[in-house]
């Protein structure tokens, strides 16, 4: 079965989130920031947003599927 991702319209809804940004990531604002979700919508999950729109959406992905991604760019 493929993954499910999943789209929060306000990353606001997303309390508790510890954000995280790249190390590699400069003061700039212009990267995205990710936040493994304990509880809440999307438990289980990790959250990516745009660092430049906090307040905004957020797109929800599988922990296998975050890090599939992480590799291949990494």
């Amino acid at each position: 079965m493929a993954a499910r991702f999943r789209h929060i319209p306000s990353s606001t809804a997303l309390r508790g989130a510890a954000w995280r940004r790249s190390s590699r990531s400069t003061g700039a604002n212009n990267c995205v920031e990710a936040a493994a979700l304990a509880a809440g919508p999307g438990a289980g999950l990790v959250a990516v947003r745009d660092s430049k729109r906090p307040e905004g959406p957020a797109v929800l992905f599988p922990p296998a599927a975050w890090r599939a991604f992480l590799e291949k760019v990494g």
